[in-house]
């Protein structure tokens, strides 16, 4: 007897129905400057980096800039020094499932799409971009959150934060150094780290984002982490419904979001679009096929 393993929304949906159709790119020549200035100007968290024939050759990402940054790299380095190559491709036919099986057996939060005439490609695809369509299904379903509440609603469909969440939270001294904080960033592979201030209490949070801003504006490796930290910490409770976390995400243009148990100061995990991204069936467990069609 045959093995009929269940469809998700992700099986259904193509890369070409949710990547970005405009790819920022520099020349691999380019200062590191440079760089961050494109990633700040597009809201992006990497850009292409091109040879003279306008051939991508490598990817320039936040996380390199850090590396940049904790290496004590002059930030008028070129880009062709730090940038990770090549760029890793998907098809724009290839399903968002195939498409998330690559970015987790890679490790990678992007993938470009390669198009027939221009050199740069049709598109880049990435964790927010996922998630993004996921909620503008989930919006429309009719056992979304806002509509859950008439007769008949079985709150048990709906995902939790903490069945998603990453129960791993780093956190970090506000006098700790920035040197610290991209050696904890780094080996763990996080995008953010809490910031406590007095008796442990949550402060901040500084993000791969935060350290390139530092590294931009000439902030010393070695200056105290509540120089460069962003307040307040924002923070939802482990019991709120998906959806509502990942709209207040979209909505506020953040990744990632700690997550509290009982009170604010009690944090237990964090929740990232990436992590939405691989629960891999919007926002609640209506998107079987038998009980949604993705039209």
């Amino acid at each position: 007897m045959p093995v009929i393993e269940p469809r998700r929304m992700l099986s259904e949906l193509t890369v070409r129905e949710a990547m970005r159709r405009i790819t920022a790119s520099i020349p691999a020549e380019s200062s590191l400057e440079h760089a961050i200035r494109c990633t700040i100007k597009h809201k992006i968290n990497a850009v292409l980096a091109t040879d003279e024939n306008l051939e991508p050759v490598g990817v320039v990402s936040r996380t390199d800039l850090m590396g940049a940054y904790y290496a004590g790299l002059s930030i008028q380095s070129p880009a062709r020094l730090i940038m990770s190559a090549p760029p890793t491709y998907c098809s724009a036919d290839d399903t968002l499932d195939q498409a998330l099986n690559i970015m987790r057996e890679k490790r990678m939060h992007r993938l470009y799409v390669p198009g027939d005439s221009s050199a740069l490609g049709t598109g880049v695809l990435s964790y927010p971009d996922i998630v993004g369509l996921l909620y503008r299904f989930c919006h429309k379903c009719e056992r979304n959150v806002q509509k859950q509440r008439g007769p008949g609603a079985a709150d048990s469909d709906l995902l939790r934060v903490k069945e998603v969440m990453t129960m791993r939270v780093r956190m970090h001294d506000e006098n700790n150094t920035l040197m610290q904080v991209m050696e904890d960033l780094s080996s763990h592979r996080f995008g953010a780290l809490l910031i406590t201030g007095k008796s442990g209490v949550p402060a901040g949070v500084i993000s791969k984002t935060d350290l390139v801003l530092a590294f931009k504006h000439g902030v010393p490796a070695h200056a105290c982490a509540r120089e460069v930290m962003r307040t307040p910490v924002r923070a939802c409770s482990q019991d709120e419904e998906l959806v509502l976390a990942i709209r207040e995400m979209i909505f506020s243009d953040i990744q990632r979001i700690f997550v509290f148990r009982e009170n604010r100061e009690n944090i237990v995990g964090v929740l990232s679009l990436s992590d939405a991204a691989q629960a891999r069936s919007g926002s609640c467990r209506a998107c079987m096929p038998s009980r949604i069609e993705v039209l």
